[in-house]
């Protein structure tokens, strides 16, 4: 035989091997007793999202930490690389951007919101039965109760939103609102209102990747509703564990020094 026969065996053989063994690798996913895809596990993001959902250049910090601060480049999560924004609230994002240092909500500490905590550059834990779905992130001890059934309006608005999941057969969907305005979807300044809807969708893509997907609607702060998309994935040491991360106490210079200085003067 041909060495180029040969090649051309071996080719075909792989081309036609691919289908089958993605849907071998989407099949072999991990399932409650009762058939439902099973989501318990650490989780994490590999973007840059954190920094800019949108596509970004590498781009420098305070000058007096170096490059310690600096933002590392970055291709977006955005479906079209473009948020619609309204004339207001893209001066708004404007705004946060210039004061980005001191006023993202993420440098005082306070819960990251929906969708942003699920691409923070740091791991969250799914806690999944046939009762119920708990998140649980580690930046701020933030956490989400996902209802799966008794769906029910929130009774408060929150930080985290409200969430209320149901499946479509074997991707998880999360309907978020009751959200209270204040996160940031990144440190590039942005941001959302109090009337923010976000439907997430978690399918998997395979037994230790989950593709996600959120859609997002405000007719304060978008023209339109649009989506991100990008992939989890599973921290597969065999100790994978959330750690404790308290940064509250590492926020009060910022929070409050000026306080400290009024009263010694």
């Amino acid at each position: 035989m041909q060495p180029r026969h040969t090649v051309s065996i071996l080719c075909a053989a792989l081309v036609l091997g691919l289908p089958a063994l993605g849907q071998d690798q989407v099949d072999d996913i991990p399932r409650l007793s009762d058939g439902t895809p099973n989501f318990s596990g650490v989780w994490q993001s590999l973007t840059t999202a954190n920094w800019d959902i949108l596509s970004h250049g590498a781009s420098a910090g305070p000058p007096e930490y170096g490059a310690l601060l600096s933002v590392p480049p970055g291709r977006g999560i955005v479906d079209g690389d473009e948020i619609p924004y309204l004339p207001e609230a893209l001066e708004q994002k404007q705004r946060n951007f210039e004061s980005r240092w001191t006023e993202d909500p993420e440098a005082k500490c306070f819960m990251p919101g929906t969708p942003r905590a699920n691409y923070m550059p740091y791991p969250f834990q799914i806690f999944h039965s046939e009762a119920g779905m708990l998140f649980a992130y580690q930046f701020a001890g933030a956490a989400r109760i996902i209802n799966l059934d008794n769906h029910q309006p929130s009774a408060i608005d929150s930080w985290m939103g409200w969430s209320n999941g149901s499946f479509e057969g074997d991707t998880l969907v999360v309907d978020v609102t009751g959200f209270n305005g204040l996160a940031w979807l990144d440190r590039a300044g942005n941001h959302a209102g109090f009337r923010l809807r976000v439907v997430e969708r978690y399918t998997f893509a395979g037994p230790d990747a989950i593709d996600y997907e959120a859609t997002l609607e405000d007719p304060d702060t978008f023209s339109r509703p649009w989506t991100m998309r990008f992939r989890l994935y599973r921290v597969a040491e065999p100790d994978a564990h959330l750690m404790e991360f308290k940064c509250v106490e590492f926020t009060e210079e910022l929070l409050y020094g000026e306080f400290y200085k009024r009263a010694e003067g």
